[in-house]
């Protein structure tokens, strides 16, 4: 029986967040010890535990079908892989920081200064493209460290909220690129492995869409149906529904996360009451 690859990262908040993503595609998988690998018991699906930074060269060999991971590993390595969908978790950035009391003074700051980072490749065609003649220290980890220690004069590396760049006396400065998880592929996948990862990739986009949506229900007198409709168009048109009251009527629609608290103060201005805002657990188009 034909199963398809997934590479995910062996430990960490992506690991996590990947397992979750596949348990909510309805993916149930057998209670290994992620040493290594272990199966799905309900979609010929089979999980190899990996460093990130080994996935897009298993992906690229064909070890592993299909992986996920962040975009910025995908660029690091510079493998010939496929990105067939962002997932839009894990949501970081690449940036320089230096010594918090430095005066920044733009990107000519870094000329003929040191920069440690574990993501040399993304650094060097940056600094390439900027026209910065700099020393880059490659380290593979604990990059916050390298200005306290007198390894370098900045670093080069991931930032989320930014406590630790602030817990290692740094400050951000330049946001190089933005990254996220992504799915990424094997270029030449077999037929079937190419219709499975077209399953995998409709249950995804179930999900997603339910995670930027969320389902809406309000009570409204009936001169402002139109008006209220015109704002919650949902993914046709919305459900209308006469009260027991008489003149009222009750609209249930979808709204995106993204828009959810305008859209509230828009429906109160047309008279609506009683919202409810709901989770949506799939949405499929």
């Amino acid at each position: 029986m034909t199963k398809l690859k997934v590479a995910i990262q062996k430990s960490g908040r992506l690991s996590e967040k990947s397992l979750s993503l596949l348990k909510e595609c309805g993916i149930r998988l057998s209670n290994g010890d992620r040493k290594l690998k272990t199966e799905a018991f309900n979609f010929p699906l089979e999980i190899l535990f990996l460093r990130d930074d080994d996935i897009p060269q298993y992906v690229e060999q064909g070890v592993a079908d299909i992986g996920i991971l962040g975009a910025n590993e995908v660029r690091e390595k510079q493998k010939d892989i496929s990105i067939v969908e962002k997932l839009g978790f894990a949501g970081c950035r690449l940036s320089l920081a230096i010594p918090k009391d430095e005066q920044y003074t733009g990107l000519s700051y870094f000329n003929q200064r040191r920069i440690a980072t574990s993501y040399p490749a993304i650094l060097s065609r940056f600094c390439r493209e900027q026209n910065l003649d700099v020393r880059i220290e490659e380290i593979g980890g604990s990059v916050e460290i390298a200005t306290g220690i007198g390894l370098a004069d900045a670093v080069f590396d991931i930032v989320s909220s930014g406590s630790t760049l602030i817990m290692n006396g740094l400050k951000e400065v330049e946001v190089v690129a933005k990254s996220e998880a992504v799915l990424v592929a094997n270029k030449n996948l077999s037929q079937e492995k190419d219709r499975l990862l077209k399953k995998l990739l409709f249950r995804m986009g179930a999900v997603k869409q339910a995670s930027e949506n969320k389902y809406i229900l309000l009570n409204a007198p009936n001169e402002a149906i139109d008006a209220i409709s015109a704002v919650l168009p949902g993914m046709k048109s919305p459900t209308i529904l006469p009260l027991a009251q008489q003149g009222w009527s009750s609209i249930h629609s979808v709204v995106r996360e993204e828009e959810f608290w305008e859209v509230i103060d828009q429906l109160k201005e047309f008279g609506a009451q009683g919202i409810l805002v709901v989770p949506i657990e799939k949405m499929i188009l």
